[in-house]
């Protein structure tokens, strides 16, 4: 499970709600720039993180249920669930320290 994987509005509560681990999800569109410069660094969190937490995918065009009911307001959105509940957001396209930083002081 190295790899992020694609959800949807259906799969949300059983991949990320139902998980035993905590899992990010990357909340991102096909058109949106920034989306496309931090997805090397969503890929990369999702290798070295292997077991530790799972990382998820949510198209907001075509999943615009999840986004709306957590307020995506831009995309790129990050968020970690741990235990069915959201405990950190992070906005934008941001480097990799930051989300592992955001990632070591929640696992």
């Amino acid at each position: 499970m190295s790899e992020p994987i694609q959800i949807t509005d259906y799969s949300f509560k059983e991949e990320v709600l139902e998980n035993d681990i905590p899992v990010l999800v990357d909340f991102w569109a096909p058109w949106c720039g920034p989306c496309r410069m931090v997805a090397t660094v969503v890929d990369e969190i999702a290798r070295e993180y292997d077991k530790q937490i799972k990382v998820v995918k949510i198209n907001t065009d075509t999943n615009p249920k999840i986004a709306t009911e957590y307020g995506i307001r831009s995309i790129p959105t990050l968020m970690l669930f741990k235990n069915g509940q959201r405990i950190e957001t992070v906005i934008g396209a941001v480097p990799k320290s930051t989300l592992s930083s955001v990632i070591n002081n929640n696992i």
